[in-house]
């Protein structure tokens, strides 16, 4: 059967953007996997592994600027199957995190998603403060949540309702669909939940199970799975890359390996969405600028010692608040750095110039 560029999630807004930048040339199609600079990227006319065009490779400011599974990319396919990606697609959202041990450095998990599954299993790495934390990289990135407990079979159901219940006690709106991988219990109604069209990605740690619930929802084996290891109670990292897979209910689905550790970035807005109930509390505090830690006539503080606000709730917003400022100071210092050596190198090719006479 023909691949369509709408069985992966190709709209009219894309069709536009083709049209006014006069793309007529180059073959549209969408990043399927990313193995270091090198793509496979699915079109109507199959799958091309590809490179980048050296323009876009050179104008690249880090490592944001270079395609993400799940961009839509500009190419032209040669008779050997080879390809260049000239041109990535405006992305209408993408999920970033900070490249580990690089406090400033932004990596794009994916692009152009919909909804994130945010994944978790219900007997070793529960942890509603992780949730929140993907709940914030969501929000911020207008990506829609829907939050997947794994693994109900290795537990009462008493205890799957208490679970289920402390994440709705402390997170509003977003969805909760309890599943077994083993027994499939649950699975219908997180089939429902997907939409033909639409792009879905899995955020969750090592050994929660995201692979396993990728086989099963594309009904055959695509990804490798493993055990929990015995000894540090700690899932393997058996998902190695990011890859996009088209399900036959029409959805798209793209898993990425585990993260345990998700570093914030600028996500202002995401940390206000999430934690809605401070920000609206915050209203209420005596001063402005209230860092709701140890003010008098600080709302927040009063609403926690009154158990109002739950306290596990509001130490995890302070910790991605200072986290998230951390970064915005960093940022601000490289760009001022690279504001300051871009002068210089300025002034350098000036006096150069004027040696020459």
């Amino acid at each position: 059967m023909e691949m369509k560029l709408e069985d992966l999630g190709y709209n009219t807004t894309i069709e536009k953007y083709r049209v006014e930048q006069n793309l007529d040339n180059f073959e549209i199609g969408r990043v399927a996997t990313q193995h270091k600079q090198r793509y496979s990227v699915k079109t109507t006319k199959g799958d091309f592994e590809a490179e980048i065009a050296g323009n876009l490779r050179y104008s690249a400011q880090g490592r944001e600027d270079f395609p993400a599974v799940g961009d839509w990319v500009a190419l032209t396919i040669y008779d050997d199957d080879s390809a260049i990606i000239h041109k990535i697609l405006p992305r209408f959202s993408k999920l970033s995190r900070q490249v580990a041990g690089r406090s400033v450095e932004i990596q794009v998990i994916a692009a152009n998603i919909d909804y994130a599954f945010l994944v978790q299993s219900v007997d070793r790495d529960f942890n509603i403060n992780r949730i929140e934390r993907y709940l914030t990289i969501c929000h911020s990135s207008k990506v829609r949540s829907i939050i997947v407990l794994t693994k109900t079979d290795l537990i009462p159901e008493q205890r799957i309702t208490e679970l289920t219940n402390s994440i709705t006690q402390r997170i509003n709106d977003v969805p909760v669909a309890a599943i077994s991988n083993k027994t499939h219990t649950g699975y219908e109604a997180l089939k429902k939940m997907i939409e033909r069209g639409k792009t879905y990605c899995m955020l969750g740690s090592s050994g929660v199970g995201k692979s396993t619930l990728l086989n099963n929802l594309f009904g055959k084996s695509v990804m490798r799975t493993d055990v929990i290891s015995q000894s540090s109670n700690k899932g393997t990292h058996v998902t190695s890359h990011r890859e996009l897979f088209v399900l036959e209910s029409g959805g798209i689905l793209i898993d990425n390996p585990g993260m345990r550790e998700v570093g914030i970035t600028d996500n202002s807005d995401g940390l206000e969405t999430t934690f809605d109930d401070i920000i609206n509390l915050a209203q209420h505090c005596k001063f402005n600028d209230c860092t709701h830690t140890s003010e008098i006539g600080c709302a927040v503080l009063e609403a926690v010692q009154n158990g109002e606000l739950d306290r596990s709730s509001y130490e995890n917003y302070l910790k991605i608040e200072k986290e998230k400022a951390h970064f915005e100071t960093s940022a601000r210092e490289r760009r001022k750095r690279n504001k300051k050596f871009g002068k210089m190198v300025k002034n350098y090719k000036k006096n150069s110039r004027n040696d020459e006479y």
